[in-house]
């Protein structure tokens, strides 16, 4: 491959990225649709066939397993051979990835397994309630953020200090009771994955330098999506003698609440120096006006690094913005814009509507299923997370391992045997009793039980015993399609009355077939069955799936980013929703909601939609807002304002035409519509609507130089003229 195949089709900006001198450490600020996908793999590509960079000498780091799917497909077109073998992956998967090659020195079995959110929440449930630790004082998801956020930052238990807070030393009691459990049980969550990984390194002095040595090119995408742990794990492996190639956006960082610190691509000036910033602003998907607000919105955010998106496609239509009545007349709005979309020709998936909060999915769906517009909720469950793959994926553990408790308690009795919690409970106190796994427990209480228990205990024991003995000699896919016919699974769901569509007997059926295409070369650090398994519970970790064709796409912001859509409907765009009323004494806060917000906006290809709705039926209550500050941070020559025609209301008028036009009061000297008032501040303007009474009323009044406001009657102190 030549280099005039590399950079062909590249912008002037991307070449310089592709072809930087390879003598220092870069950041490529890649703004929203600029090609950054494309940079990192050409780069890697000029590399291997320019700078003649062997393939195992390079570290490619994605944030998700479908990003790190697309590089290598692409990176295989590109140099025209497999390549398997090179370092490219999630954080999680490269973590564990290196701690299934180093077992020994991480303090780790082989057979160690990976628990997914799922399952640490289960455990951490049992071990609280084990522990007398109140529930209800110390809510399980509450405690489990707590554990994963210190994980996070690489804190142990021990170097918590908890003062006088109560909810602390609670978190902190149950920290250690669940590693203590992990460690006796060979349990490695998400979180640990990460921590386990940089302190392996960092922990032993060779194997360090002998990955700083054979990585000679660090490539890390979405930079601004890092951790602490992460970035120090970034900054081990970095040494004078290598480079590490970072691109991000620090417009687009909007997951702090999990974690990710902005600060860490802010930075890199300083712990990566010398380093050389590229800016990649020219946007291949949005028009000019998109662009442009998206631009004027994110200026109001201090502390960037700064860049400004610019396209030659041209201006496209403006920005419509909606004003609605409630979140019923929104949803109506959007539903009947998509059905004309679809009626001049455009694909369901074409569309997508967003929102700030999962709850306010509601409104939409109804009305889809109204107008008969096919649509699927985006970010739901993965197919690995799905019930009946993990019952599947379970008895494939406890087959290979045994000593897979989190396994074992999971479909010991599923499907019903006549093995009840009492049992299950024997078992269990007589594995920690005798530091023991619970398959091995159950063989030895066996004799113990009362007839009934002993017989089903037993017979589920000879079960596995016997489908690991009849699987030896078969391959991966084979041993999947018979676990499942021998479990009785198959059985089970077929006969699922609540599984109309069979949905779930088609995705057991669809297991195997993932098992035939598993491709066992790029996880040869184990055999091909905890391979496969370790590829399900890593898919689990926070990928979602694509999405579906011919259907509309509904989704939260958060699970849009990476997507594009040609019409995109940003809904809810209210005071204490959008940006939503946590982030409001907080700047830092209101800075991730704003860029949310620009996230959001850059989604959309040739069409955006903004709404909002002044009274919304929210968390059981209705609740008045005011449009988002986010509206107003958009200068209005990208806008164009609709307004719903609220009956006989001033609003029927065009918004210029309201002072000319003979508005008839409903009544002098009191509320009404067309009576002109006097406002301290903003001078004269006619009443357009309200809503309510007495002092609590809100009305909604056109100001001759102030614009249209909507105001409370008892702050409002409005003179009637």
């Amino acid at each position: 491959m030549n280099l005039s195949e590399i950079i062909e089709g590249l912008n002037d900006k991307q070449h310089q990225s592709v072809t930087l001198d390879d003598q220092k450490n870069a950041l490529i600020l890649a703004g929203a649709g600029s090609g950054k996908t494309r940079v990192l793999t050409h780069r890697i590509a000029y590399l291997v066939t320019q700078k003649n960079i062997h393939i195992d000498a390079i570290l490619a780091v994605t944030f998700t397993n479908k990003a790190a799917k697309e590089m290598r497909e692409r990176l295989s077109m590109l140099l025209r051979r497999p390549i398997m073998s090179m370092w490219v992956g999630t954080f999680h998967g490269l973590a564990h990835r290196l701690l299934r090659t180093h077992y020994v020195q991480a303090n780790l079995t082989q057979q160690f397994q990976i628990l997914d959110q799922q399952d640490q929440f289960r455990i951490i449930k049992r071990l609280m309630k084990e522990n007398n630790i109140d529930e209800a004082k110390f809510p399980v998801r509450k405690i489990q953020w707590f554990i994963n956020q210190q994980k996070d930052e690489g804190i142990h238990p021990a170097d918590i200090d908890a003062g006088y807070n109560y909810f602390i030393k609670q978190g902190i009691k149950v920290f250690e009771i669940y590693e203590d459990h992990c460690k006796a049980n060979d349990l490695i969550d998400f979180a640990e994955l990460l921590v386990r990984s940089y302190e392996l390194l960092k922990n032993n002095v060779e194997l360090l330098s002998h990955y700083q040595n054979r990585f000679k090119h660090i490539l890390v995408d979405e930079f601004q999506d890092t951790n602490t742990v992460q970035y120090q794990w970034i900054k081990l492996l970095s040494t004078n003698d290598n480079q590490v190639f970072c691109v991000g956006d620090d417009d687009q960082s909007i997951y702090g609440w999990r974690g990710a610190k902005i600060e860490n691509i802010q930075k890199l000036e300083i712990d990566f120096n010398p380093i050389q910033t590229i800016r990649l602003e020219q946007n291949y998907r949005s028009t000019g006006n998109i662009l442009g607000a998206s631009n004027a919105l994110i200026a109001n955010n201090s502390n960037r690094l700064g860049k400004s998106l610019w396209t030659d496609s041209g201006a496209g239509d403006p920005i419509d913005v909606f004003e609605a009545r409630t979140e019923t007349d929104e949803a109506d709005f959007v539903v009947s814009s998509i059905q004309k979309l679809l009626d001049e020709g455009a694909s369901p998936n074409e569309c997508a509507i967003l929102y700030r909060s999962n709850a306010q999915s509601r409104a939409f769906e109804e009305r889809l299923i109204k107008y008969n517009v096919p649509y699927i909720i985006y970010g739901g469950l993965r197919f690995f997370e799905r019930s009946e793959i993990k019952d599947a994926l379970c008895y494939l553990r406890l087959m290979e391992n045994t000593e897979d408790s989190v396994a074992f308690e999971r479909v010991v009795n599923f499907p019903t045997r006549g093995i009840g919690n009492a049992t299950v409970e024997k078992v269990r106190e007589f594995a920690t009793n005798n530091h023991t796994n619970l398959f091995q427990a159950a063989i030895t209480i066996v004799p113990t039980l009362p007839t009934r228990a002993s017989n089903a205990l037993s017979g589920f024991i000879q079960l596995i015993e016997q489908m690991s003995d009849d699987a030896k000699h078969l391959d991966l896919s084979e041993k999947v399609a018979l676990l499942i016919k021998e479990s009785g699974l198959i059985h089970h769901y077929s006969n699922d009355k609540t599984d109309k569509a069979g949905s779930k007997k088609e995705n057991l059926e669809e297991l195997i077939a993932a098992a035939k295409q598993y491709n066992h070369e790029q996880d040869s650090e184990m055999n091909e069955v905890m391979g496969f398994i370790s590829l399900a519970s890593l898919d689990s970790s926070g990928d979602t799936s694509a999405p579906e064709h011919q259907n509309v796409q509904l989704m939260t912001i958060h699970s849009a980013k990476g997507l594009e859509f040609p019409y995109v409907f940003l809904t809810g765009m209210e005071e204490d929703l959008f940006p939503s009323r946590q982030s409001k004494d907080e700047p830092h806060l209101m800075d991730e909601e704003r860029r949310l917000c620009y996230v959001g906006m850059t989604r959309a290809m040739k069409k955006l939609t903004l709404s909002f709705a002044i009274k919304r039926f929210l968390h059981g209550q209705s609740l008045y807002a005011y449009p988002s500050r986010f509206l107003d941070e958009i200068p209005s020559e990208y806008l164009n304002s609709i307004k719903q025609k609220f009956g006989a209301t001033a609003q029927n008028y065009k918004d210029d035409d309201i002072f000319n036009q003979d508005i008839e009061p409903e009544g002098q000297g009191q509320l009404s519509i067309g009576v002109t008032v006097k406002h301290a501040k903003f001078g004269f303007g006619t009443v357009l609507n309200f809503e309510g009474d007495g002092d609590s009323a809100r009305i909604q009044i056109k100001f001759k130089k102030a614009g249209t406001k909507w105001l409370i009657s008892s702050y409002a102190n409005l003179e009637f003229v």
